[in-house]
């Protein structure tokens, strides 16, 4: 179901990354694909096929999962070796995907709100790549991602009282939600760049409100 949300009553607002803000789902899926691909084209498909499923899952896991259960005893790259080819394929591409249209304006109108980053991403990627893409300062409440997991997070922000008062969790994965309400944060799907397939189905079936895009809570 579409939401009619007014993001201005939170006093905080936690964004997914990719899908959310940046349109990089493309990119990471393409990363997966090229950095698995000295194992076979068939490995490298189930590990696209993997990382689809369970987005917002960091890339380490991935790439241990891939090389205990994926790769048929065939010899390749290491964990460290993949996840540079990785980390070089996807540099390129987070520095020129688009940015989610409105975000500067969803910023003044929600600019008594601490904004937080909790992504699947590499932290320190993260914000090399948005204090290059001039973002950062968007995001107050801090940038943080992998290696630690959402949950992780979450628990430690909330802990902090970094996440305080209502709480709204932006995100484009199962994941995301899942993550978001074990927190106990409201949720809005955000759907105009997701991968996960029948997105519109799933929500209409959880009950969870959606958006098509950033712009879409002005």
């Amino acid at each position: 179901m579409s939401a009619s949300v007014d993001p201005s009553r939170y006093q905080t607002l936690v964004f997914d990354c990719d899908g959310v803000v940046l349109d990089s789902n493309r990119v990471k899926t393409r990363a997966f694909y090229e950095a698995a691909l000295p194992y076979g084209e068939a490995a490298a498909q189930r590990l696209v096929d993997y990382h689809v499923s369970h987005g917002g899952i960091s890339r380490y896991k991935k790439f241990a999962l891939f090389l205990e259960e994926m790769v048929d005893g065939r010899q390749g790259p290491g964990l460290d070796s993949l996840l540079d080819a990785y980390a070089t394929e996807v540099r390129a591409g987070l520095m020129a995907c688009e940015i989610a249209p409105g975000l500067d304006q969803l910023r003044q109108v929600t600019r008594e709100s601490r904004w937080l980053i909790v992504s699947g991403g590499d932290q320190e990627e993260l914000r090399e790549i948005f204090h290059a893409r001039g973002i950062s300062s968007h995001f107050d409440g801090g940038i943080f991602g992998s290696p630690d997991t959402k949950d992780e997070i979450l628990a430690r922000e909330m802990g902090r009282g970094n996440i305080s008062g209502s709480a709204l969790f932006l995100g484009d994965s199962t994941y995301d939600h899942q993550a978001s309400s074990q927190a106990g944060l409201d949720f809005v799907f955000v759907s105009a760049w997701t991968e996960v397939p029948g997105w519109d189905t799933w929500c209409r079936e959880q009950g969870i409100a959606s958006v098509e895009s950033l712009q879409q809570l002005l």
